[in-house]
């Protein structure tokens, strides 16, 4: 299972089609969660903003991550059984206690 905002960031790859996607999704038997109910929400803001209170205490200045990380995050631990990604540590600092796939 992938959240909507996973399946929106393939189709903006600069390889990918809707078809391509599509089809990928369907020889793989992975599904879109299209909705996104309260309580993923709730966990996005709770880990977006202790990444807001960290970044501004350590005089980073101003959050730089993008909000969709964190929906991508709290989706990945409430609803799947693992995340796969290229930047882990960028998840595991939001979510300590999120299964990665590698």
């Amino acid at each position: 299972m992938i959240s909507a905002p996973v399946y929106v960031e393939l189709l903006a790859h600069p390889a990918a089609s809707v078809a391509f996607v599509e089809g990928f999704l369907e020889r793989t038997r992975i599904v879109v969660d299209f909705v996104l109910d309260e309580t993923v929400w709730r966990e996005t803001g709770r880990s977006f903003a202790g990444y807001a209170q960290r970044q501004r205490a350590s005089g980073g200045g101003r959050p730089k991550r993008l909000l969709a990380d964190f929906l991508i995050g709290a989706h990945a631990v409430l609803r799947a059984d693992r995340l796969l990604t290229l930047d882990a540590s960028r998840y595991l600092e939001a979510f300590p206690g999120l299964r990665m796939m590698g």
